[in-house]
């Protein structure tokens, strides 16, 4: 955590940031992406600024594409190509993916020109396709050559040892022939020829085959990468385990999620949520209007209730002094309780197919806290309004208001969400007004009906 320290403690003082800019480079990436991650956003940029420039490029490349678009918002643009041009060609695919249109095109006119035309072809082809996964950096020989010269092409190569652990062969017009396993090229006499070692002729993906499927194929053919071909044949780059570790690990949540009964309303949820936060504002003006205009009419509907029992409020005026209290405590209850199953459905603790036990367990868990609070209320209660204004038993109907209530809006917390996803509507900007509206009505009618029999008063 010496990092993470470093960076929180960050001085701008010249000898405040030598000193930091010492000790973080001598730490590992690891740490330092964890705790880059961790520390708030204004100063992430500054602590990034203080890697050399081959550690920076290092950490920056183990950072989500999320966090990796953060940083490139706030950094000027010299020292942003610098680290765009050191990245693997997917990487900065799923880099520009996250930017905004503006600033991508942008950077990317800046690139140099075969770092452009890199990024100009893998972002041709259409989203979620092989061809936006895979990588340039690859070697290919020619099939027609011996081993002692394939061997020859891999001492010479420029690439990573994990780039070169297979290597393609191809024919004078580059179409894709199959594969050779360096270690096998190793123990193989010199004077034989690759086509005799070849394997995996008609192992190879289409670039505009989906994702999943470049996923599927390297888990069937347990291969370090998968050859990545035109719609002709033509060798155009590879997919390897580490450029799909993300999706595999998505398509095994989501497996077990619909083993759960979540699966389909996991998907779905982040669909909403991505139309929500970066959709048409327009979008959400009215998918947030029409759920208000629920609450809106639900106040009307509680103002006309409160005319109702215009009787009991004349005759107990100190009974409107605890009508907000009523009203806002259920709501925060309410509250709390979509926003623990909405994390709790995205941490799969909840399985829909299996509600009622937790709906229970959030029941109980509203009527003690609806217990406690309604004794704290209906205590002050009592001996603020209810004592000196000749009604104490205006504290037993606080009390026992709050406690209906709280215990109301934590069951409808738990139970409106997840009925409301069941039904296909988003329960993010859905759940809370109709708990508003519901709870601010039984509340109210719960109240004033114990006010009015606790203390005699028809309505």
């Amino acid at each position: 955590m010496m990092a993470q320290n470093v960076f929180k403690n960050l001085s701008l003082q010249p000898s405040g940031l030598q000193v930091a800019k010492q000790t973080v480079n001598q730490l590992e990436v690891r740490e330092l992406v964890r705790s880059l991650s961790e520390i708030e956003p204004k100063k992430r940029v500054l602590a990034f600024r203080l890697l050399d420039k081959s550690k920076a490029i290092a950490v920056f490349e183990e950072l989500a594409p999320n966090q990796q678009a953060d940083l490139i918002r706030e950094m000027e643009n010299p020292e942003v190509i610098t680290i765009i041009e050191a990245l693997d060609p997917d990487d900065r695919v799923k880099l520009f993916e996250e930017l905004p249109a503006k600033i991508a095109k942008r950077l990317i006119a800046n690139l140099s020109p075969q770092t452009r035309d890199a990024v100009n072809l893998l972002l041709g082809y259409p989203e979620r396709s092989a061809g936006r996964l895979m990588s340039l950096r690859y070697l290919a020989v020619h099939n027609h050559i011996t081993v002692g010269a394939a061997l020859a092409s891999v001492r010479e190569s420029q690439l990573r040892d994990d780039e070169l652990e297979m290597v393609f062969l191809i024919d004078s017009e580059r179409f894709y022939r199959g594969f050779i396993r360096t270690v096998r090229l190793i123990k193989a006499n010199p004077d034989t020829p690759v086509e005799m070692l070849l394997d995996g002729s008609n192992v190879a993906i289409r670039a505009t085959d989906p994702e999943m499927k470049a996923v599927q194929m390297l888990k069937d053919t347990d291969l370090p990468a998968l050859p990545v071909v035109d719609s002709e044949g033509r060798l155009l780059g590879d997919i390897t385990f580490d450029d799909v570790i993300d999706l595999i690990q998505e398509e095994a949540t989501e497996t077990a999620l619909s083993q759960g009964g979540v699966g389909n309303l996991l998907s779905r949820d982040r669909v909403w949520s991505d139309r929500l936060v970066r959709g048409s504002i327009w979008y959400s003006v009215r998918l947030r209007i029409l759920f208000l205009i629920i609450t809106l009419i639900g106040g009307m509907l509680v103002g006309g209730l409160i005319e109702r029992f215009e009787e009991i409020l004349e005759a107990v005026v100190a009974a409107a002094i605890f009508i907000p209290l009523v009203m806002d405590m259920g709501g925060n209850v309410g509250t709390q309780s979509t926003t623990i199953f909405a994390r709790g459905l995205a941490w799969n603790h909840i399985q829909t197919n299996q509600v009622i036990p937790y709906l229970l367990r959030e029941v109980r868990i509203g009527a003690m806290i609806g217990l406690i609070l309604g004794i704290t209320a209906g205590a002050i209660a009592y001996f603020w309004q209810g004592l000196p204004n000749g009604v104490p038993l205006l504290g037993l109907a606080v009390g026992l208001s709050l406690f209906c209530v709280v215990t109301l809006g934590a069951f409808l917390g738990g139970s409106l969400p997840w009925i409301m996803l069941k039904l296909g509507f988003d329960h993010g900007p859905g759940a809370d007004p109709f708990i508003t509206t519901i709870k601010d009505f039984t509340g109210l009618w719960i109240y004033f009906s114990l006010v009015g029999l606790l203390l005699g008063i028809e309505s």
